[in-house]
């Protein structure tokens, strides 16, 4: 800070969540004297009530499931004698707690001042934050204030029956049954948690297949896999009613051919997406003002700068082809750090960032769907290659797929252009992906990736497959 005035600094950071706490960290290794404003806790949604808690209750969940297999396919006599909620929730809570205690402690170290209060724009350089004053940022301000859980009209989360995705964990108690609203990622988490713990999953989606914004055939495979669970997938169907029961919820859906359903279940999750938060942050004292959709959209995405000059937004509160991923959000905070550092700016490949679904069977993506290319007027080739194909795949038994999409630029139709798409369904899927983001962001060609091996017996075999396919040289065509 000014030696003169502590309440004048380079850089103030609205939101300690990871696009904030990204952004300050970054600023303050290069030599940004930072404010960092957080209301709530330090980590925000991904760290306390999201990413991290969910996939710590995921990995139970395998385990869970681990122990049914094992007795069911493999001969093992084992079974689950009971759950011991309360440790399992210590456990989460041991998690969340070490990483939040690791961001304030890498906050400390750099030298970024933390304040605990509600951040509100003054002006376009001012920031008055609740209980600590107003402070000018000589180089800008940040917008990192995120988004929370999206309901819909007329229903109301009361943490017991009805809940968000951002209570959902965190309810006392596990549900003998629960109806999923929502067939995204979140959703689908959801319901896939909650049919390893044992219970009656039903998932209401009201597209036309489950993560509507994958590949079809990354839907159709993951719907298979759940099915196969048990889990009651309904997709194509919408929510037309629902009413309070004293210990549940009983739902009217309507299926695509128009019937009406009457579901109960001890609770009814929503996961109908996330709404960026800008409530409190007077957006127009700074001469801001939200889109149609509520979001802050930048006039300049190479700077994630919006209209006033200095005033940047990462994370949640930036609109589509920013993925509202934690992730992306690292990558935007990176940016706007180095920015407003005065360093060369280049804007995120919003293409090249991957998209997991960490339910079982996972799903993984980067890059354009078939979709998205072929609508795009591109000449493409396709190759699809079953996991259960590779030695590795059927020792898993999950099935599951690899789908390479590659721009065919021969004469022939060869797929001698860039790859475009990776596209991944089956167990653990989301450690292979890294290699697909590096192939797509890199522009890669099939015949690139085909001359490198890949170990045997592995899943990502199916990937290697797949591109020595496309580059006319596999062994295993599909």
């Amino acid at each position: 800070m000014s030696e003169t005035d502590p309440n004048t600094t380079d850089v103030i950071v609205i939101g300690g969540g990871t696009g904030g706490y990204s952004t300050a960290l970054r600023a303050a290794s290069l030599g940004l004297r930072v404010v960092l404003a957080e209301r709530d806790l330090i980590g925000g949604t991904c760290l306390h009530r999201g990413c991290i808690p969910s996939k710590a209750m995921l990995h139970a969940a395998e385990l869970v499931d681990g122990i049914a297999e094992a007795r069911e396919r493999w001969g093992v006599k084992a079974t689950v004698d009971s759950l011991d909620w309360p440790a399992l929730v210590a456990t989460r809570d041991t998690i969340v707690t070490r990483n939040h205690q690791g961001v304030a402690g890498h906050l400390r170290t750099a030298g970024v001042r933390v304040l605990k209060g509600t951040a509100r724009l003054t002006g376009p350089r001012t920031v008055h934050v609740g209980g600590a004053g107003e402070f000018t940022a000589r180089r800008g301000i940040v917008l990192a204030t995120g988004s929370r859980p999206r309901m819909l009209p007329g229903l109301a989360a009361d943490g017991r029956r009805v809940v968000t995705s951002d209570d959902a964990l965190f309810a006392a108690g596990l549900p003998a049954s629960v109806l999923v609203l929502g067939g995204g990622a979140i959703g689908v988490e959801y319901a896939s948690f909650h049919r390893s713990m044992g219970a009656e999953v039903t998932l209401v989606e009201a597209a036309g297949r489950l993560l509507p914004m994958e590949d079809e055939d990354v839907g159709r495979h993951l719907a298979r896999g759940l099915k196969k669970r048990g889990i009651a997938v309904r997709t194509g169907s919408t929510l037309t009613g629902t009413e309070l029961l004293p210990d549940g919820v009983r739902a009217t859906v309507r299926s695509p051919k128009g019937e009406e359903l009457v579901i109960e279940a001890e609770r009814l999750l929503v996961a109908v997406g996330r709404a960026p938060v800008t409530d409190g942050l007077d957006l127009a004292a700074a001469g801001l003002a939200t889109d149609g959709r509520g979001f802050v959209a930048p006039a300049d995405w190479a700077r994630l700068e919006t209209t006033v000059p200095g005033i940047h937004v990462v994370g949640d509160l930036l609109p589509p082809p920013s993925p509202g991923l934690a992730h992306a959000s690292f990558a935007e905070g990176l940016l706007v750090a180095e920015t407003l550092a005065g360093l060369p700016s280049r804007a995120v490949d919003y293409a090249a960032v991957p998209r997991v679904t960490y339910s079982s069977p996972q799903t993984a993506s980067v890059g354009r769907t078939e979709a998205e290319a072929r609508a795009g007027g591109l000449d493409i080739k396709v190759n699809t290659m079953p996991l259960a194909a590779t030695a590795k795949g059927m020792v898993h038994g999950q099935g599951g797929m690899v789908k390479v999409i590659a721009a065919a630029d021969g004469a022939g139709g060869e797929a001698t252009g860039p790859v475009l798409g990776v596209h991944l369904v089956g167990p653990q899927v989301s450690e292979m992906i890294a290699e697909s983001q590096l192939i797509v962001g890199w522009d890669a060609e099939p015949a690139d990736v085909a001359q490198h091996i890949h170990a045997h017996p592995t899943l990502s075999e199916a990937v290697g497959e797949a591109f020595l396919t496309l580059a006319g040289r596999g062994l295993h065509q599909h």
